[in-house]
């Protein structure tokens, strides 16, 4: 059992009935540098009503104008689309391809939260020389970083992160290039990851598929 640092900002528990989940991508987008991996954060702005100042990777819901009514894919077609226009729109960098991106892994928000969504996280190699370049409205700063260093800052209490958040950069920092990262991904089978919140001691708890008591969690939720 892992304990959880607290509720992000914006997130509330949920008293009713459970909220279904959005349709999210998020994109993984990372390049080659001096230290090894490097990838992108953007921060969200202080007046976001959902998950405000934190860093995270760049991405949103999907929306009907993501489908191509004549892809056989569908709603995949619809998630690497999404992925493409959120980190031209939030980081200002446009990728070489919805086909590029390779899926990493999907989770899905706590049952009992009100803001819910269903996010399919995907590689996506930066292009050569691409420069960042933030909305100003919707995300107000970037960097890039290895992951051992967001997390090390992070801490350090100086890099405000959220959960699936770390739990990636966790993952991230075990792979030493792009194309490692690419290689694994393309090898690896996604399985949905949809954490469960438990109370002890009147502290949230957050539990990981595997986790001793997920599926008592699931049961008396």
């Amino acid at each position: 059992m892992e304990r959880h640092p607290g509720l992000g900002p914006g997130e509330e528990v949920n008293p009713g009935p459970t909220v279904a989940p959005r349709v999210a991508a998020s994109a993984i987008v990372v390049r080659d540098g001096d230290g090894g991996l490097e990838v992108l954060l953007v921060q969200r702005t202080q007046s976001a009503r959902f998950m405000a100042g934190v860093w995270v990777f760049p991405g949103g819901s999907v929306d009907p104008a993501d489908y191509a009514s004549d892809d056989p894919e569908g709603l995949h077609f619809a998630l690497r689309a999404a992925a493409v226009r959120e980190v031209a729109e939030e980081a200002g960098i446009r990728l070489d391809g919805a086909d590029q991106l390779v899926p990493f892994s999907r989770w899905i928000t706590p049952a009992h939260l009100m803001t819910r969504f269903d996010t399919w996280f995907f590689v996506a190699p930066a292009p050569w020389r691409a420069e960042a370049r933030v909305d100003g409205e919707e995300c107000v700063d970037f960097r890039w970083t290895t992951p051992a260093a967001a997390l090390a800052e992070h801490a350090a209490g100086g890099l405000p992160l959220v959960f699936p958040t770390i739990k990636h950069l966790e993952q991230l920092r075990a792979f030493g290039s792009v194309d490692a990262l690419v290689a694994h991904s393309l090898e690896s089978e996604v399985h949905p990851i949809e954490p469960r919140i438990v109370m002890v001691r009147d502290e949230p708890h957050v539990l990981l598929p595997g986790d001793p008591g997920y599926e008592s969690a699931g049961r008396t939720a």
